[in-house]
């Protein structure tokens, strides 16, 4: 395992460890199969959030995402809602049933950048929108926090990375696990070698029902006039009025991207903070449509395959991508970190780390081709190897499973909000900045990319730009 010397922002939450207690530990392979204990560890979360200064903030696309946003956002000290905006009228006139008639609302971003009293903006639209208003925000002198993916098209993360750069505010984008205790520690562990060096990522974001497959309800009222068609549409393709277009925007590869854009990117984000990669040299993904047949022009099952380069970072990993709306595990999110001594399991801000050590030993018998010689060349072979290798190196070594749970109540997203609003105040760097934010992003449409003219994508991820 290659060390990274780069100690982790938020390395100063896990000093502290917790009084323990034990718990039985099942593994999900058989090789892994321990009947022991688990130890469980309770992270201690220490983080104090203060107001040192007001900050005063502006939405951008006020749907379900920008709803959660916005409610987390405001749990942060010191921040408060000075405007929002959003196409669709009756998300203005829940705005102003929520915030009061005197909240400053719009049908025009632009007008709510113009406003000297927002400091910070949280772009929360449809994917076909977030570079455009990104750059935009910028250029007012906003802060950013955009939702991912960062961008629409691979051809706008470099754009987006020097008008971050240039404008000297914060941008940091919107996949929370980045800011997550437990994806701190699984990079702590992965970083000393606890699973030995690694190989192999699987991945996956599972669903089951008709929410979490985008089928939204669409109002009543819903037309070309209430959700301001023609400005929805300016920077794509002109369209005739779609209802689903609008409010099922992730379905449809017009105006969104996909499993690959919504999920593959939380998925992607997190093993590239465990690992600390910079990303992946070559991408195929495959997908078909099983169950959500409902007029949608982008897979509901979707898998991608990756592959990793030996570096500076990280010795080579394959990394395996899944994402099944249609999944009789009633849904699931994991990132398995399998190494030559073990798996670090991820559930949501939890994880598991399990063991299986090959002795130092060579197999020898059993299974093996020994039996189908003759018997004195067995005998002969079998002294040899009693001769040259001890009964102790011929056995297993153990080591103790653990599990690692953060506190109850635990919120990334409420430190991913912390995480931004810190950096506005201090000047600190955040993790998932412009530069983060793309390289997790263009692997996800890379997925696409290579899904619809199904070839292998080939990506320099060190210069971020396709071969």
């Amino acid at each position: 395992m290659k060390n990274n010397n780069d100690a982790a922002s938020r390395r100063r939450f896990l000093q502290q460890i917790g009084a323990t207690t034990l718990i039985s530990a099942t593994s999900p392979f058989a090789s892994l199969a321990n009947q022991g204990k688990a130890e469980e560890r309770i992270l201690q979360y220490n983080k104090k959030i203060t107001a040192n200064d007001k900050i005063r903030i502006g939405v951008i696309g006020y749907g379900v995402q920008g709803h959660f946003d916005l409610s987390t956002a405001l749990k942060v000290p010191g921040v408060e809602l000075a405007g929002i905006c959003d196409l669709y009228t009756g998300r203005i006139e829940n705005a102003k049933e929520q915030f009061g008639k005197d909240l400053f609302t719009t049908r025009n971003y632009k007008e709510l950048l113009d406003r000297p009293d927002i400091d910070a903006v949280l772009i929360c639209t449809t994917d076909c929108w977030h570079a455009r208003i990104t750059l935009d925000a910028l250029a007012k002198g906003k802060h950013v926090y955009c939702e991912k993916p960062m961008v629409y098209k691979i051809s706008e993360g470099h754009p987006v990375i020097e008008a971050s750069k240039k404008s000297g505010k914060v941008l940091q984008v919107g996949s929370q696990r980045v800011s997550s205790l437990g994806y701190a520690k699984a990079k702590e562990l992965l970083a000393a070698g606890e699973i030995g060096k690694l190989n192999m990522v699987n991945a996956v974001y599972d669903r089951q029902s008709s929410i979490g497959s985008w089928e939204y309800t669409i109002p009543k009222d819903a037309d070309a006039m209430t959700t301001n068609w023609d400005k929805f549409i300016e920077v794509t393709e002109k369209m005739a009025f779609d209802a689903k277009k609008f409010f099922w925007w992730r379905a449809f590869k017009e105006v969104g991207t996909g499993v690959a854009g919504d999920l593959f990117i939380h998925l992607l984000s997190g093993t590239h903070l465990i690992t600390n990669s910079k990303g992946p040299e070559t991408i195929f993904s495959t997908g078909q449509f099983s169950y959500w047949k409902d007029g949608r022009n982008m897979p509901d099952v979707m898998s991608g395959v990756m592959q990793y380069p030996d570096c500076a970072e990280h010795d080579a990993f394959q990394l395996t991508l899944q994402v099944n709306f249609i999944s009789g595990t009633g849904g699931q999110e994991i990132i398995r970190l399998i190494g030559s001594e073990g798996v670090i399991e991820v559930m949501g801000n939890n994880i598991t780390i399990k063991h299986s050590i090959m002795p130092e030993a060579p197999g020898f018998g059993g299974y093996d081709s020994l039996f189908t010689f003759s018997k004195s060349m067995q005998t002969e072979m079998q002294a040899d190897y009693d001769a040259k290798w001890t009964p102790e190196q011929r056995k297993r070594k153990t080591k103790d499973d653990i599990v690692f749970k953060v506190p109850a109540g635990y919120s990334d997203h409420l430190d991913h909000f912390t995480n931004f609003f810190d950096a506005i105040r201090t000047g600190k760097q955040v993790v998932e900045d412009a530069t983060f934010g793309f390289r997790a992003a263009a692997p996800a449409l890379a997925c696409n990319e290579s899904y619809f003219s199904k070839k292998i994508i080939q990506w320099d991820p060190v210069k971020m730009k396709l071969k």
